[in-house]
């Protein structure tokens, strides 16, 4: 690891325009998690094009990662006062949160999920720091082998193992893959499903695609799922925990740090995924687990822990490999291509600026989510009473406005505007957009990375297997197809009850 490069990042963040940009992203990432269905990765859809035009895309790429993981801070707040998960990754917060709140304690669960974010954010940034570089140096023994098996892998695992129905995130994935192949070919030229349009030739702006299936569809969503239903945020008493709430939440709070940063490094786990591990884990270890779901402070800071954990670890695949773990990620993949950086194992080499310069802001970002998500927390509350039909337009107009200024193209606004209805229908059916985004990214690196290699092998497919990297990586993409065949196997063996355990007790008035 080179500590001058390192140091040299903390240079870079305590420039006055970076510790601006920093701010401000950590401060729309708590407005974003605050807002109910918004999520940040449709924020940063809707804010690359300040990535495009910003004059140093360090600052730029600092915001958007700021927005990320100050969302995670903010997703805790609705959930612990209104019952409503403001992310995804707080859904399980929910469940104890909200039932501290009824019990006149939602300030003591916001004081330990302000403290489990920062000490979880705190130990996943050390990873990253110590283990970045690490992956980086393996990556470059990555060739379009390796690339064609990471990305396959990445596409199924958010597939197969994210939440909902696997059948359902297949078919997404399998639609935004189609996606990917619109426009020239880029080894023959040919052109492939632009039906004649010259918009088309180039193929579908990833941030016009973004853009729709999250900001436009998520306001739609939204706006129908709110509309109506008001709602009165339970009341703050004491933000500080007390020494044996502390007590309680410490080895959680540990727990949780560990379980985030391992999941949030594969591709498809993330802070959703880990959230839910480490609540599963604390209920299972408790000695009273009945307690959870009524009011106890591990169910709040175990996964609170995680969430920030895995938000931060899951930069290592993205910064030193160039695969994104999450939709999120794919969003910064996308900011990174837009000002012309490659993520990868070379980016650590040839942009050290950029590479320590955004991991370093993590720690003050963090440090400065903590200092203000305890006196923020009386204003976000009134920002929750702000009627969706008043939110809805402000955001409609930043979006169009935004896809707009990316290429000055009013079809980019018509596409936009067709995935915002897709987004709509797929919330509506039960799929969600983000395995869709993530194959559509990951789409053109695994045709071209296999193109690349079946030239390589000269049209031999084995040489995927020979290789040992690539060998490897497809062991595993056969192990997740075949997960849920062997847990059906292992449901059939199950015995089944017996006619005598399963045929109802006779009525007392049948034996009369």
């Amino acid at each position: 690891m080179d500590w001058n490069a390192f140091l040299d990042g903390f240079g870079v963040v305590t420039q006055p325009s970076n510790l601006l940009y920093c701010f401000i992203g950590v401060v729309i990432g708590m407005l974003i998690g605050v807002l109910p269905g918004l999520g940040p990765a449709a924020t940063m859809a809707i804010l690359l094009p300040i990535a495009y035009n910003a004059d140093d895309p360090v600052s730029a790429i600092i915001m958007l990662a700021g927005i990320y993981y100050g969302a995670q801070y903010g997703g805790t707040i609705t959930s612990v006062l209104l019952r409503i998960p403001g992310e995804a990754s707080s859904v399980v917060t929910v469940f104890d949160g909200f039932a501290l709140a009824k019990q006149g304690k939602a300030g003591t669960a916001l004081g330990i999920a302000a403290i489990g974010s920062f000490v979880g954010a705190t130990i996943s940034i050390v990873g990253l720091t110590l283990l970045g570089p690490v992956v980086a140096g393996y990556a470059l023994d990555f060739g379009p082998p390796e690339y064609a098996a990471l990305a396959l892998l990445g596409v199924l695992l958010v597939a197969t193992v994210g939440n909902g129905n696997t059948v359902k995130a297949l078919v997404a994935a399998a639609v935004g893959l189609l996606l990917a192949t619109v426009g020239s070919d880029s080894f023959t030229s040919a052109d492939r499903f632009t039906f004649g349009s010259l918009n088309l030739e180039g193929g579908i702006d990833f941030v016009v695609v973004a853009m729709g299936l999250f900001g436009v569809g998520e306001i739609l969503y939204n706006l129908e799922e709110r509309h109506g239903k008001p709602h009165v945020p339970a009341a703050i008493a004491n933000i500080w925990p007390s020494r044996k709430d502390l007590r309680e939440a410490g080895p959680a709070i540990g727990r949780g740090s560990l379980i985030g940063f391992f999941l949030g490094v594969l591709p498809g786990g993330g802070a959703v995924m880990a959230s839910l591990a480490a609540y599963a884990a604390e209920k299972r270890i408790a000695k009273k687990p009945e307690r959870f779901g009524r009011g106890a402070i591990e169910g709040v800071a175990g996964p609170e822990s995680a969430n920030n954990a895995a938000a931060t670890s899951s930069f290592i695949p993205l910064l030193t490999i160039g695969i994104p773990a999450n939709a999120s990620m794919a969003m910064l993949y996308a900011a990174l291509l837009v000002v012309g950086v490659t993520p990868g194992p070379q980016l650590i080499d040839e942009r050290p600026d950029l590479f320590w310069g955004v991991i370093n802001s993590m720690y003050i970002g963090n440090l400065i989510l903590l200092l203000l998500s305890i006196p923020l927390v009386g204003i976000f509350v009134k920002i929750l009473r702000i009627r969706p039909a008043i939110l809805a337009p402000i955001t409609a107009l930043i979006t169009i406005l935004g896809v707009y200024t990316i290429n000055n193209s009013v079809f980019d606004i018509f596409v936009m505007i067709i995935f915002g209805i897709i987004g709509y229908l797929m919330k509506k059916t039960g799929f969600e957009p983000g395995p869709l985004v993530l194959a559509f990214v990951l789409g053109s690196l695994i045709e071209s990375s296999f193109r690349r290699s079946m030239l390589l092998f000269d049209g031999d497919a084995t040489g995927f297997v020979t290789r040992p990297i690539s060998g490897t990586i497809l062991a595993f993409v056969v192990l997740v197809i075949a997960m849920p065949l062997i847990r059906k196997a292992f449901r059939r063996d199950t015995p089944e009850p017996t006619s005598a355990e399963t045929e109802p007790a006779p009525r007392e008035d049948s034996l009369r």
